[in-house]
């Protein structure tokens, strides 16, 4: 077998126009020979070399270049010959000069092109897996990494957890921020890269156990700036391995970092959605929540002709633990209930309906007030004792046939009977609030009761404290409007009631309910 024999080394071009430059103006003839290992090979010679000695001959210097110079007289072909190789070093020079820019300006627009694209990724998807999946694939793929994973800190849990991944197998399962195995927790906490050769291994002193991370490894910190504050890092991004023998250079390292620096701005933009949707749809459940709530309480046009009735509740949240029930009773009486949950909020609404379906169920059966109170009281002492709050309620059964009013009183302080004369009595506890003591029975009071005439006037002390006046005073203020209007409609009366609470001013909230009835 006949082996071919290497093709002659050639010149850069801007080197063989200068050869010919040098022909056409001195009309003598230039070789350029190139060392090899073996000895001089011609490289771009001009005319091709013919066996005849050199007039003059002369290094390149700083290559590995030799130039002779024929057909000349030999002091001035020694001149020309240096002359021209230093010429031809120039040129040489230059064309590396220019093949390095183009290297440079190639990985610079490919680089442009990347974090351009990476721009157009981040504002056209809006999931932030989806965006980051695509982006890591695009850094892969020009970084020659053989698995690339963003991990995002989850403020909630306080841990950081994979948000994406491209290429390979690895650990994808939440990582605390204090662990000190964790190169991808160093980099967060410490706000520092970490780059690693095909040859180096992590390791860290602090670190006893646990897998150690060898071989060409990449890793920096996603960071996010506010217009106004400082500098905190909102994840990592991890390169692992590369399709190359080489490991991951700086100029890697400057171009993952601004990458790193848009995702920081995608991700705290995500968690700001993210926390806007979770409060919208916050602010959506607690109107549901609200309504739902409202529902609960019996609507009152259903007393009309029956009784003349005003409630109102107005909780100091979406929902609260205010509430009151009217009940139409056999043998043409009259149950009305309103109680008072120590919170607001979820907790006390959750309670206030317990409340209310347990006495619901048991009025109707035509319960008296004290047995009402008894079982009622069965029903939520265990979610009182769980939430450690306590509920305050009163139960009076109006019966105008027998000119009686029959009530439960459970640490409630504020329920009163007006009578026509203006007087006014306080309808006492009977019985201490629910979720303070375990009681077994409860008891009940029975006060005269004119039809038509008196007045059951019950409220929270959400109301009188809107007064800004202290409980006392506001239940006098209270007291006082009541019984001035106590001829007048009850619908009225509860209205007023609500305006002169409306006129205080800063007042911490509480949930505010009344209750007027005329029977």
């Amino acid at each position: 077998m006949t082996t071919a024999a290497p093709s002659p080394p050639r010149l850069p071009a801007s080197a063989r126009g200068v050869l010919d430059d040098f022909r056409r103006a001195f009309g003598e003839a230039a070789l350029v020979w190139q060392r090899t290992g073996d000895g001089w090979d011609p490289a771009g010679a001009h005319p091709a070399a013919d066996g005849r000695s050199a007039d003059a001959a002369a290094e390149v210097p700083g290559t590995a270049l030799r130039v002779e110079i024929r057909d000349g007289t030999a002091e001035d072909s020694a001149a020309a010959a240096r002359f021209l190789g230093a010429m031809l070093a120039r040129a040489a020079k230059h064309e590396d000069e220019i093949r390095s820019f183009s290297r440079e300006i190639g990985e610079r627009y490919e680089e442009i092109t990347l974090l351009y694209s990476i721009s157009e990724i981040l504002g056209s998807i809006i999931s932030l897996e989806n965006a980051a999946r695509t982006i890591l694939g695009e850094v892969a793929s020009i970084l020659s990494a053989r698995r690339a994973a963003l991990w995002v800190h989850d403020r909630d849990t306080g841990m950081i957890r994979l948000a994406a991944v491209v290429g390979g197998e690895g650990h994808s399962e939440p990582v605390a921020v204090d662990d000190p195995c964790s190169i991808t927790a160093a980099v967060f906490r410490e706000g520092r890269h970490v780059l690693l050769g095909p040859g180096e291994e992590y390791q860290r002193e602090d670190c006893t156990s646990g897998a150690r991370q060898r071989g060409s490894f990449l890793s920096v910190p996603v960071s996010y700036t506010p217009p106004e504050g400082e500098t905190r890092a909102v994840g990592v991004i991890n390169l692992i391995g590369r399709e190359t023998n080489e490991g991951f250079s700086a100029g890697d390292l400057k171009l993952l970092s601004a990458i790193a620096s848009q995702i920081g701005a995608a991700v705290e933009n995500n968690r700001l959605i993210a926390e806007s949707l979770r409060q919208q749809r916050l602010a959506r459940e607690l109107e549901l929540a609200h309504d739902l709530q409202l529902k609960l309480l019996p609507p009152l046009e259903q007393f009309r002709g029956y009784a003349e009735v005003a409630a109102r509740c107005v909780p100091a949240e979406s929902v609260g633990g205010d509430f009151y029930h009217l009940f139409r009773l056999p043998n043409n009486r009259l149950g009305v209930l309103i109680g008072d949950v120590s919170s607001h909020g979820f907790g006390a609404a959750l309670i206030m309906a317990l409340t209310i379906s347990a006495v619901a169920i048991h009025a109707s059966e035509g319960d008296a007030p004290s047995e009402v109170l008894h079982r009622t009281h069965r029903a939520v002492i265990d979610e009182l004792e769980n939430t450690e709050m306590y509920l305050t309620l009163v139960y009076a059964v109006i019966d105008p046939a027998a000119g009686t009013l029959t009530y439960s009183n459970a640490g409630h302080g504020h329920a009163f009977r007006i009578l026509a004369s203006g007087e006014a009595q306080r309808l006492a506890a009977t019985d201490p609030p629910f979720g303070i003591v375990d009681r077994d029975t409860y008891a009940e009071t029975t006060v005269e009761w004119v039809s038509g005439e008196d007045l059951l006037f019950l409220f929270t002390d959400g109301l009188s404290d809107a007064l800004d006046a202290g409980e006392i005073e506001g239940e006098r203020v209270l007291l006082e409007v009541a019984t001035d209007m106590r001829r007048e409609p009850p619908e009225d009366i509860c209205a007023r009631l609500f305006d002169r609470a409306g006129e205080a001013t800063h007042v911490p909230p509480d949930d505010r309910t009344a209750v007027v009835v005329r029977f």
